[in-house]
């Protein structure tokens, strides 16, 4: 029996938002351009057949599930509509519901990465400070490799130059830009379940 190759897997966080929490408006036009860069990111993974996987919380709204979330983001004017309009998730794309910052804490998101065999995760969302950068922690403690791209993740400017510091001098991940992400995913095959060395 042939063996899978590993393949990485897009991880998109916390996009599907409201904006009605401290500092929301600051962040919603940050973050909408951040969905640009996702969707492009997105379309590549798509391309390959590779995973992409969506991570939100619910607001602790229990009764709420992630399509339904979806589906109000989409009915709002603005920024969340326009992210949600960029980014509604396509029937192959997989999604799990988070209660706190990280998207491992108390989710099924390490079953789904084993059952899906992968070894890299490449983060996208929101906000890099906080739910970006805890997600990107728990993933170096279960030995995964984890890229954070600069341009498809939001947060404040005062926050930004401090949450991708700790990214990098503590070796949780590699930070990348989009750019040179999706340049590298154009130059190697399509059926190559590796993202090259950066």
């Amino acid at each position: 029996m042939a063996t899978r190759k590993p393949s990485p897997a897009l991880l998109i966080i916390d996009m599907f938002s409201h904006f009605d929490f401290p500092d929301g408006e600051r962040l919603a036009p940050l973050a909408l351009d951040a969905a640009h860069a996702i969707a492009a990111l997105r379309a590549a993974f798509d391309e390959r057949g590779w995973p992409v996987i969506y991570s939100n919380d619910n607001f602790g709204d229990w009764k709420c599930g992630f399509r339904e979330l979806v589906e109000a983001c989409l009915r709002n004017a603005g920024p969340a509509g326009a992210i949600a309009t960029l980014l509604r998730p396509d029937a192959g794309h997989y999604s799990v519901l988070k209660p706190k910052h990280s998207a491992f804490l108390a989710s099924p998101l390490q079953m789904l990465l084993q059952k899906l065999e992968v070894d890299t995760i490449v983060l996208a969302g929101m906000a890099l400070d906080s739910c970006v950068l805890a997600t990107a922690i728990d993933a170096k403690s279960r030995e995964l490799r984890c890229l954070v791209v600069d341009e498809a993740t939001a947060a404040l400017p005062g926050r930004r130059a401090a949450a991708l510091q700790v990214l990098q001098a503590s070796g949780t991940a590699e930070v990348v830009a989009a750019a040179r992400l999706l340049s590298a995913l154009k130059d190697q095959p399509a059926d190559n379940g590796i993202i090259m060395a950066l």
